[in-house]
């Protein structure tokens, strides 16, 4: 039995309202499960092209002989393009007046980003220019479906499934994930170790170009009811205003970008230092690349327990601590076992870490609030990522090639997220914190483990076809 019919059907309180549906409308009831179906088979497809595809440029930049700024900044700088075009989303839905005709075109366009990718794995060069510009497109493309997919898919699931479903649709992706950056991975070991690094680099391009074309056809096959307002996906300001100056958000969102910023001093450039510093086989990288991600993804449930016991802003601080010291650990050994060890608990950290944060900041918002702070909060953070990121690249410049430069990063980087941990005294604490949303990975990072989104299905009622 699939995931989505166990969703469907699975005993207790949805079995009820399930069986209910069926007799009751059943036309309704299979195009309904078409419809999860096909939200399933998206949610894979995507994170798949993530795994396979996007988690391997800034290696694939090294390849290219760009360097180890080169490397860290084209998974950051344009993460902010991304940020920007997303605000163009509201007025793009509303042009076209279709949530799915955005999303759609979007998708099939983030596809596209690859060929550029893939000829120049082909030829074996790329211009400069290029990659950043086809990373930026690829981020803008992606980042501008989120505010319009989360209400356009809070539409098609029924508010009483939605939990479950959303929470099968998480597992699914990042297991998608996990499998795509190991075939990854695996594909260009067995290329380098063949000589032809550059051909391996062409099919797994190849490979996330077809898996967004395929995730494009499963998002075209669902429906948008007709009764969804094109306007739910609106920036309002006042919100914003409301949240930000409310029970200390403010300095919540103050902690959380300025902390962000100091980690990103050091994280983008964590696949130069294994790639070049430290000479990890691609095999090698692959492995603790998607340990530190495996772990957070396997710990995160396990946490909601001990968040609701110790309180949100007592794990903030603990967990930022624990991060606080992971970058001049890498600086102890080289020995990959240790390597090994440090990812794990990395991943556990980043997942207290990124849970706490995520109550804290997403508990008080009034449902039809939420998709406006994500879209400013997506655009701040990713505006703290590029600050951080350029620190580290013009750090890693000035000390030239060497060791120099990333234990200059490294250090600077422990003591900035160190430092930042005192902002947290003025940081409120969330009393009871509830269940947390579930994630859509967006990216695998060595250096955190995941760059993930919220899936914020509480969206308000909405009257079904």
């Amino acid at each position: 039995m699939s995931t989505l019919t166990t969703t469907l059907a699975e005993p207790g309180p949805l079995a009820a309202p399930a069986a209910a549906a069926r007799s009751a409308d059943p036309r309704g009831a299979s195009q309904l499960r078409r419809d999860l179906r096909a939200m399933l088979g998206d949610g894979v497809a995507f994170s798949l092209m993530v795994g396979i595809g996007e988690s391997y440029l800034p290696a694939f930049a090294l390849a290219l002989g760009h360097g180890d700024v080169v490397s860290g900044l084209v998974a950051t700088v344009p993460m902010l393009f991304g940020a920007l075009l997303q605000l163009a989303s509201p007025a793009a839905v509303g042009f076209l007046a279709s949530h799915r005709r955005w999303i759609v075109f979007c998708a099939s366009l983030q596809a596209l980003c690859f060929v550029p990718l893939l000829v120049s794995a082909l030829a074996g060069e790329m211009d400069l220019l290029l990659l950043y510009l086809t990373a930026s497109l690829y981020w803008g493309l992606g980042m501008s479906t989120g505010p319009a997919w989360t209400t356009w898919a809070s539409s098609l699931v029924p508010k009483r499934l939605r939990p479950a479903f959303f929470a099968n649709r998480a597992r699914a992706s990042q297991a998608a994930l996990v499998l795509g950056l190991a075939a990854g991975g695996i594909i260009l070991q067995l290329g380098k170790g063949r000589g032809s690094e550059f051909q391996a680099y062409a099919i797994i391009f190849a490979i996330a170009l077809f898996a967004r074309i395929v995730s494009a056809g499963f998002l075209r096959s669902q429906r948008e009811p007709r009764t969804l307002e094109v306007g739910e996906t609106s920036i309002s300001p006042a919100i914003i205003r409301r949240h930000v100056r409310t029970g200390g958000h403010g300095r919540l969102l103050f902690f959380l970008l300025t902390f962000q910023m100091g980690v990103m001093v050091a994280s983008p450039y964590f696949t130069p230092f294994m790639l070049t510093e430290l000479e990890l086989s691609y095999f090698e990288f692959t492995v603790l690349t998607a340990t530190a991600f495996a772990s957070r993804v396997f710990t995160l449930p396990f946490l909601g327990r001990w968040v609701r016991r110790a309180g949100t802003k007592k794990v903030l601080s603990r967990a930022g601590l624990a991060i606080s010291t992971f970058p001049i650990l890498w600086l102890v050994t080289d020995q990959f076992a240790w390597l090994f060890l440090l990812q794990v608990v990395s991943g556990i950290g980043w997942a207290a870490f990124e849970l706490a944060s995520l109550l804290s900041f997403f508990e008080r918002i009034p449902p039809r609030g939420q998709t406006s702070v994500l879209t400013l909060y997506n655009l701040a953070n990713a505006t703290a990522i590029v600050l951080g990121s350029a620190l580290g690249g013009g750090l890693l410049h000035a000390f030239g090639p060497g060791p120099a430069g990333f234990v200059a990063i490294f250090v600077v980087s422990t003591v900035a997220r160190a430092g930042l941990l005192g902002f947290l005294r003025r940081v409120p604490d969330v009393e009871h914190p509830g269940e947390p949303s579930p994630l859509r990975p967006l990216s695998a990072r060595p250096g955190t483990g995941a760059d993930q989104r919220p899936v914020l299905t509480d969206q308000g009622e909405f009257h079904r076809d």
